[in-house]
């Protein structure tokens, strides 16, 4: 089961983008938000990718540049009636905490914005989330972080470091690049934002 893929934009379409790693291409299906925030073609780019296998489609990976989006469209999944294209309608409309938010106060409404989810199933997604952790950083009903039950995730400068190494760059020259662009970008800097600076410094 594929759970990441750090390697270079080739294309992206509507609904999905093909990350070259290694010099084979990877079809990716990812949500409009997603795809918005995407690097341009011929950049790098690190995704969270969720695997799911069906008799009539195969093997197919959905990919998300944050764990917590990740999280929570397998967590959308464990609702009756919502399947992949649902899940990533509703976090197109509601990020993880807007969509903690939207089930502390009820609201119909805002998760009824998703494309073909309508009320019936808006009800069903509030009435089944409720309580429950949304995203792996377990915001709760209210929209605030709960206190995590495991260990802390990988940081993104880990991330990024990782993502160097997998295409090529030495540990050692990795971290340095990546403490640079960290320096240079501050702490709210990306996965994607850390790799893309570290290869700019490299001149690639």
């Amino acid at each position: 089961m594929i759970g990441r893929l750090a390697g270079r934009i080739l294309e992206t379409t509507e609904e999905e983008a093909l990350i070259d790693v290694g010099g084979v291409g990877w079809v990716v299906r990812c949500g409009a938000r997603t795809l918005s925030r995407l690097p341009a073609a011929g950049e790098a780019v690190v995704l969270r990718v969720e695997t799911q296998w069906s008799e009539s489609a195969g093997p197919r990976l959905y990919g998300f540049l944050d764990a917590d989006d990740r999280a929570a469209f397998v967590l959308l999944q464990s609702v009756q009636g919502v399947g992949p294209k649902a899940a990533l309608a509703v976090l197109d409309v509601l990020p993880p905490a807007a969509l903690a938010e939207a089930v502390a106060r009820d609201d119909k409404v805002q998760v009824g914005r998703a494309s073909g989810v309508g009320p019936k199933l808006a009800q069903r997604i509030l009435v089944e989330l409720k309580g429950k952790p949304i995203g792996s950083a377990g915001f709760s009903a209210a929209g605030t972080a709960a206190a995590p039950a495991g260990p802390s995730p990988v940081s993104a400068a880990g991330e990024a470091v990782a993502a160097l190494m997998g295409l090529g760059v030495a540990e050692t020259q990795a971290r340095r690049l990546v403490e640079q662009a960290a320096v240079a970008l501050g702490a709210e800097a990306s996965v994607s934002d850390l790799v893309r600076a570290g290869l700019r410094e490299m001149g690639r």
